[in-house]
């Protein structure tokens, strides 16, 4: 578990799954991530993150926020997947519910996750990467000290040639 000022992260718990596939269907949240996912595709996603916590210690932290007790989203660490070009690599990501999003929770998050991150996990870096016209993921990563890293950007392999999240951009975090 991780604690800031406003969040607690933790791993995602039953009664967060009405809440996660609420974020997760809300097209404002998912369509930088490729379109909405119905409530069975979100419970296997959350069946996928708490296992890989229970594994590994680490995952897609849920994010509740203390004044309310309520699931805003996630907040966390992942492997990237094989067949992304960034992998092999840690990646630092977020997930916020619409009314969450433009209160600096995610800065708040991401910033104790990478703080987290580098003094538990044996790596040199984490990356973080998002559609090259999300700018305000990309504001995030700047206001935590990320850079970007332009050598490393992609065409994400899962979508079409002409869609328009396709180009990716990849920053930076190293350890200090």
């Amino acid at each position: 578990m991780i604690e800031t000022e406003r969040l607690i992260l933790r791993a995602f718990r039953e009664a967060d799954r009405a809440p996660f596939a609420a974020i997760n269907g809300d097209p404002r949240v998912s369509d930088w991530l490729g379109g909405p996912i119905g409530a069975e595709q979100s419970n296997a996603t959350l069946d996928r993150i708490n296992a890989h916590i229970a594994a590994h210690g680490y995952g897609f932290f849920a994010a509740e926020r203390k004044a309310d007790g309520r699931l805003v989203g996630m907040i966390g660490l992942q492997p990237v997947r094989d067949d992304l070009p960034p992998a092999p690599a840690v990646e630092l990501g977020w997930r916020l519910a619409p009314e969450a999003q433009g209160s600096g929770l995610a800065t708040e998050g991401a910033a104790a996750v990478l703080a987290w991150g580098f003094a538990k996990l044996d790596r040199d870096e984490l990356i973080a990467f998002t559609a090259e016209s999300n700018l305000r993921s990309q504001a995030v990563m700047r206001r935590i000290g990320m850079r970007h890293d332009p050598s490393r950007d992609f065409d994400h392999p899962g979508l079409a040639a002409d869609h328009p999240l396709r180009r990716h951009v990849v920053f930076v975090a190293e350890r200090t």
